[in-house]
């Protein structure tokens, strides 16, 4: 299978999280909670688990932003989901697509971007990450995003015999990458959403940063 044929930037999106909460869209109007002195794109990292999917979505509404997630703009762009492009191309390939799929989007203003738990890992992606805007990282213990993640099985890095101990070496390898591109980390725990969003909000407006 080739998935350069299925590549086309009209790729339908992934239909949305009935339970999750719904972001900025195009030519839909929402009142926003709150506003920033700017437009500068959030991005947000961290581990597999983290919440920045769900987190994101909710700083969206919040904002009245636009909201990305960057695995789901591979696979709409792919057509295919994100353990498909690992089984296909490898880690190595998919890392590729990834980045690419992040210089494009890190140029976008106004939007709260959630990027891959690994985005983090060349050098390139960290670069585009710091000079373009804000960097929040979501972090969470080994324990919680283990049990975030155990049932899923949209993981692919995860689809070993020992799923906790590889969350444990990849936060041993990632965790200093995501903490030299932070400008705010925040502890996601067992925090509601709801108020894990009330809490970032304000820590978002008081931040300055010049680009």
């Amino acid at each position: 299978m080739n998935l350069s044929a299925n590549l086309c930037a009209g790729a339908d999106e992934e239909p949305p999280d009935p339970g999750a909460a719904p972001a900025a869209a195009a030519g839909e109007s929402i009142e926003a909670l709150a506003q920033l002195p700017h437009d500068l794109p959030i991005f947000l990292v961290g581990m597999m688990g983290a919440g920045k999917t769900t987190i994101g979505r909710g700083l969206a509404r919040a904002l009245g932003r636009e909201f990305i997630d960057l695995d789901h703009e591979l696979e709409a762009r792919c057509g295919v989901r994100v353990p498909v492009i690992f089984e296909i191309e490898g880690e190595a390939g998919f890392r590729k697509r990834e980045s690419a799929a992040l210089q494009e989007c890190t140029q976008r203003r106004g939007i709260i971007l959630a990027t891959g738990g690994g985005a983090v890992l060349a050098e390139e992606n960290r670069r585009f990450l710091r000079e373009r805007g804000i960097v929040m990282y979501l972090r969470a213990s080994v324990d919680e995003l283990y049990r975030r993640t155990c049932r899923d099985r949209n993981r692919p890095l995860l689809a070993t015999a020992d799923p906790r101990g590889t969350l444990r070496d990849l936060m041993v390898k990632r965790e200093p990458l995501y903490h030299e591109v932070a400008d705010l980390v925040i502890e996601t725990g067992s925090t509601p959403i709801a108020t894990l969003v009330k809490a970032i909000l304000p820590k978002l407006q008081a931040y300055e940063k010049k680009l």
